[in-house]
């Protein structure tokens, strides 16, 4: 049925012929399980961020910790919208020409499909764009990456995820039922028309580039980091940088295995005008893959922290045998010391002419 020619009944077609059946007790138990341990998860999460906020007040850490509640926020948001649609559809038994005929549950779980799978990864590429800036720009990071201009991004981020997600609706393109009768999402079946392949293809890329600009943003921060910190022999104020650099890494690794089957998989249906070989049950498996990188996002603020860390380190060292050496390099220091020995390290000789000892007793 063509839904650009009746968008109130579209996706119904796929009902009456669908090869890919799902238990209906295990999958709502397990619907149920993912949305009540993300949204526990997050709201962990959001409950660190906020106190870590309060407690540190320093601008180039401030603006880190409002991205990542941002992208925190969005998760938990995710699993309730996403998760209660979910639990819904499978306790009316996948039933949608019951409760769907004007077709406005499946466009409101396709936009939020869309929205709450693209919306994270740009939240993580503007993070991991934000620390690179902060650490090789850490002069200008202090003055103009204020927490006014770092809420706008986060607004014109939801924004471009809001627009991309409705271009179908503007388009007059209605969101399809899938073959497992349990989500809604772009046309994946019998792909002729070029626009639906146009929205495969464009949120696979979307997707593809906010992986690669997390990898290469931060590259360049890990070794810019590394690079100050053998140069100086200055380990102190720094620890902030390397606990938030590990935290962008660790997201960064969660989405790429998260999201590249779903990613591939798209990008594949909508070259191969879907034609290709992936299954329902290919397609589902890889959509919750990447329904736990929103499980997952939130584990890397709750264990990746500071005292966590610390804590891991000493009790590694203890089951080895070795003596736990001085972690000064975890304590903290303030914003001053940090923007100065990275002003310090960026300047041409300044290294030889600058003696960096009174900035470690200032930092101690």
């Amino acid at each position: 049925m063509n839904s650009s020619k009746s968008p109130g009944l579209a996706g119904f077609g796929v009902l009456k012929n669908t090869t890919c059946h799902t238990e209906k007790k295990i999958s709502v138990f397990f619907s149920i399980i993912f949305m009540t341990v993300g949204i526990l998860s997050n709201s962990l999460a959001i409950v660190i961020l906020m106190k870590a906020y309060q407690r540190f007040r320093q601008k180039s850490k401030a603006s880190f910790l409002l991205l990542a509640s941002g992208l925190v926020v969005t998760d938990l948001f995710g699993h309730l919208i996403n998760g209660a649609i979910a639990v819904f559809v499978y306790a009316s038994d996948k039933d949608w020409i019951r409760f769907n005929q004007s077709n406005i549950l499946c466009s409101v779980f396709g936009i939020c499909m869309v929205f709450f799978g693209l919306c994270p990864l740009f939240l993580g590429s503007v993070m991991a764009v934000e620390r690179c800036i902060g650490v090789t720009k850490p002069i200008f990071h202090s003055t103009k990456m204020t927490s006014s201009h770092v809420k706008m991004m986060l607004t014109m981020v939801c924004l471009f995820a809001v627009l991309i997600a409705l271009l179908p609706i503007l388009r007059f393109r209605a969101y399809q039922i899938q073959a497992s009768r349990t989500w809604c999402f772009y046309k994946t079946e019998h792909v002729e028309d070029w626009e639906d392949r146009f929205y495969l293809l464009l949120f696979s890329c979307l997707g593809f580039l906010a992986l690669a600009i997390s990898f290469l943003c931060n590259a360049v921060t890990g070794i810019t980091l590394l690079r100050v910190k053998f140069k100086s022999q200055q380990r102190q104020g720094r620890s902030h940088h390397f606990e938030m650099i590990i935290q962008l890494l660790a997201i960064m690794c969660v989405s790429c295995i998260c999201w590249s089957p779903f990613l591939v998989t798209m990008a594949r249906i909508g070259i191969n005008e879907g034609r290709s070989k992936d299954t329902c049950e290919t397609i589902l498996f890889a959509l919750r893959m990447a329904t736990w990188n929103q499980i997952l996002d939130p584990w890397v603020y709750i264990l990746l922290r500071k005292a966590v860390l610390r804590n891991l380190y000493k009790i590694t060292s203890g089951c080895c045998g070795m003596h736990v050496i001085n972690l000064h390099m975890w304590e903290l220091s303030s914003i001053k010391n940090s923007l100065k020995v990275a002003a310090i390290s960026e300047s041409p000789g300044s290294s030889k002419q600058i003696n960096l000892q009174p900035l470690s007793s200032m930092g101690q």
